[in-house]
C-alpha cells in the first residue's frame, strides 16, 4: 500500500494551486494509485495528468533536489553495478556517476528514504538523488540495463507514452496519443503489451491468472520469460478486452475459445495474432500467438540449413511428385520450413492448395483452407476435395491418422508433390510412425522422398559472446565433438554473457536440421522391414548427419553455445 508522509502530502496538494492539475484529478489519482499499488508520481505521469518537465522541476524546487537533464549524460555500467539489481528493477532509479566519493542517482520519484538508505549501505558511499523527467529515465533505463527483458518489463509498467486502440472494420491500430484521459487503462495496457511483444520479437504472449497474483509472460527465442505482474483485479477485465478484440463471446467463460486479432503497431504494417482462451480455477488464461507474415518471405539461406541439407530440400521441392515431411516437437519451426518451401513453389504455373488447422499466415497465390472439425470438415475431407481441383502441390498441416496418411500417399504416387508435418523426434523415427499408423512398407518406401527433422536453437549474441575456457579432451569426447572429426586445437568454443543488445547472451534463433533423403538403398531397408536403427545405419553410410552432429557443427562455428546444443539435443 502506498504511503505518503505529511510533507509530501502537502506538496501534492500544492500541485493544484500551481495549475498542474485539478483537485478532482488529484483526488482520483491518489485513490486509483493506492488501489493499484502504484507510486503517485508514476501514476500521474502514466496517465498524462501532468506536464513531466514542470512536474519534475516543481519537485526539485520544493525538496531542494537538483534537476538533471538526462539528454546530456550517458550513464556508465560501472555506476549501474553499484546498485543491487533487485532495487534497480523495483524502483525508478538510474545510477549516473561517482563524483567526490558520492554516487549520483537519477529518479523522478525521490520520496522513499528507506530505498536511499539501502543504496547507501550497499554502495558504501553517500548517495545524491537528482530529479529527472519520467519518460527520459524510462528510455535510458531500457537502453542501459543489462537485461533487455527486465528493461522491457519496466517499460510496460512505467512508460509515459501509452497506446490506444482505434477500431475499424479490419484491424486494431496501435497509435501513440498525448491525451489519453478518456481511454481505459486496460486498453492502453493491452496495446502496450502487444506492441512490446512485437518489438521484442516474441512468438507468444501469456496472460495467466492465479489465486493471489496475475502475470504476463513472453516467449522469446523459444523460452518463456516473466515480463510483468499487473494487479490481479485486472484479470477479468483483460480477458474481456481481448475477447472484444478477437470477436469472441464475452459472456462465455466455461469453455475454451479461439479467435484472431489484426493489429498495426506502427499504423502501417499489419500483424496477425491467434488468440486462445482457457478457463482455469482463478479466471481465464489467454495465449496470443504472434503470426509474423515475414516468415513467408524468408529465403532458405536464412533458416540455418547447411549446404548439403539446403540442396537436398531444394532438389526434392522441385520434383513433380513425392512427399516431403517436416518433423519435430511443437515450436521447432516446422511451419517456417513449410512456408519457405511453399514460397519457393508459389509461381503462376502451379496450383497450390493447403489444409491448415488453423491457417496461420495468409499467402497470396496459394489456396488455403481452414479445417473445421465441428462441421465435419477435416484433413481427409479437404484433401479429397483438393484431388478434384487439379492440384500440383498439396500441403496438409499434419498427418494425424491413417486416413490422412493414405490420401497423402495416393496423392504423392499419382503425380503430386505433398508437404506435411508429423510430431516425431527424428527423421528415422518418422518412418516407423507411418508404418505404425498402418501404412504398408511399399507405400512408405515409394511415396516419401525427404524427411526433415528440426529444432530451433538460440543464437549467441555476437556483441557479447566470450571465449570459453578450453575443455579437457575427456569432456570433448563425452560431448561428441571428437566424433565429428574436429581437432580441439583448431576451434574456439563460445559462451553466453549478456548485454543491452540481447537476452541473457542470446539473440534470435537458428534451425538445427537432419535431412533424410529416401534413396533406393534406404527404400530397400524399409521394404525389408528394417528398424529405425537399421535405417539410421544405412543413412550414415551415405553421409547422413544426426541432429546432434548438426548442432555440434553450429557450436564449432560459434553460432550456438555448447549449453544450447545440450538443451535441444541428446548425445
Amino acid at each position: 500500500m502506498q504511503t505518503l508522509n505529511a510533507t509530501t502530502n502537502d506538496f501534492f496538494e500544492q500541485l493544484t494551486t500551481m495549475g498542474l492539475l485539478s483537485s478532482s484529478e488529484l483526488d482520483d489519482a491518489i485513490n486509483q494509485a493506492t488501489a493499484d499499488n502504484v507510486p503517485l508520481v508514476r501514476y500521474l505521469c502514466q496517465q498524462g495528468l501532468v506536464n513531466e518537465k514542470q512536474f519534475a522541476q516543481a519537485i526539485s524546487q520544493e525538496f531542494d533536489i537538483e534537476f538533471f537533464n538526462l539528454d546530456q549524460h550517458i550513464p556508465s555500467n560501472a555506476s549501474i553495478s553499484l546498485i543491487d539489481r533487485d532495487l534497480l528493477y523495483q524502483h525508478l532509479l538510474l545510477p549516473l556517476f561517482v563524483k567526490d566519493n558520492q554516487l549520483f542517482i537519477a529518479t523522478p520519484e525521490p520520496f522513499e528514504d528507506t530505498v536511499w538508505n539501502q543504496i547507501k549501505f550497499n554502495a558504501r558511499m553517500p548517495v545524491v538523488p537528482v530529479l529527472v523527467e519520467y519518460s527520459k529515465i524510462i528510455r535510458i533505463r531500457a537502453k542501459w540495463l543489462n537485461s533487455s527483458v527486465q528493461a522491457l518489463s519496466d517499460s510496460l509498467n512505467i512508460k509515459a507514452e501509452e497506446y490506444v486502440v482505434a477500431e475499424d472494420t479490419a484491424s486494431f491500430t496501435l497509435t501513440e496519443e498525448r491525451n489519453l484521459d478518456s481511454e481505459a487503462p486496460i486498453v492502453r495496457f493491452l496495446n502496450r503489451i502487444i506492441s512490446a511483444a512485437i518489438e521484442a520479437k516474441a512468438s507468444d504472449i501469456h496472460f495467466e491468472p492465479y489465486d493471489k497474483h496475475f502475470r504476463v509472460r513472453f516467449r522469446i527465442d523459444g523460452l518463456l520469460r516473466d515480463i510483468f505482474s499487473p494487479p490481479s483485479s485486472w484479470s477479468s477485465r483483460i480477458a474481456s478486452r481481448v475477447k472484444i478484440m478477437a470477436d469472441l463471446d464475452i459472456t462465455e467463460r466455461r469453455i475454451p475459445q479461439d479467435g484472431r486479432i489484426r493489429v498495426s503497431p506502427d499504423g502501417r504494417n499489419l500483424v496477425d495474432l491467434r488468440v486462445n482462451t482457457l478457463p482455469l480455477q482463478f479466471g481465464e488464461k489467454i495465449v496470443m500467438r504472434i503470426l509474423d507474415a515475414s516468415m513467408t518471405t524468408l529465403g532458405i539461406d536464412e533458416l540455418g540449413y547447411e549446404d548439403d541439407q539446403r540442396v537436398n530440400y531444394l532438389t526434392l521441392l522441385n520434383k513433380p511428385q513425392g512427399m516431403i515431411l517436416v518433423t519435430g516437437p511443437t515450436g521447432s519451426g516446422k511451419t517456417v520450413s513449410l512456408y519457405t518451401g511453399l514460397g519457393i513453389l508459389n509461381t503462376d504455373e502451379r496450383n497450390i492448395s493447403t489444409a491448415e488447422d488453423p491457417v496461420e499466415i495468409n499467402i497470396s497465390g496459394i489456396n488455403q483452407t481452414q479445417i473445421n472439425s465441428k462441421a465435419g470438415y477435416d484433413f481427409p475431407t479437404a484433401m479429397r476435395a483438393f484431388l478434384r481441383q487439379d492440384p500440383d502441390v498439396i500441403m496438409v498441416g499434419e498427418i494425424r491418422d491413417l486416413e490422412t496418411a493414405e490420401i497423402a500417399v495416393k496423392a504423392a504416387q499419382t503425380g503430386h508433390l505433398v508437404l506435411s508435418t508429423l510430431h516425431t523426434n527424428s527423421s528415422t523415427e518418422t518412418l516407423n510412425r507411418l508404418l505404425n499408423m498402418g501404412l504398408s512398407t511399399f507405400n512408405v518406401a515409394t511415396s516419401v522422398s525427404l524427411i526433415i527433422a528440426q529444432r530451433l536453437a538460440r543464437k549467441l549474441c555476437t556483441n557479447c559472446r566470450q571465449t570459453k575456457s578450453k575443455l579437457p579432451a575427456e569432456v570433448l569426447r563425452e560431448e561428441g565433438l571428437t566424433d565429428i572429426g574436429i581437432d580441439s586445437e583448431r576451434f574456439t568454443l563460445f559462451e553466453a554473457v549478456g548485454c543491452d543488445q540481447c537476452v541473457q547472451g542470446y539473440s534470435g534463433r537458428v534451425g538445427i536440421y537432419e535431412t533424410l533423403v529416401i534413396t533406393p538403398e534406404i527404400s530397400s531397408v524399409i521394404l525389408s522391414g528394417g528398424s529405425a536403427t537399421d535405417i539410421l545405419h544405412a543413412a550414415k553410410q551415405q553421409g547422413f548427419r544426426t541432429m546432434r552432429t548438426s548442432a555440434l557443427r553450429k557450436v564449432v562455428s560459434g553460432i550456438i553455445s555448447m549449453e544450447e546444443a545440450n538443451r535441444i539435443t541428446t548425445n
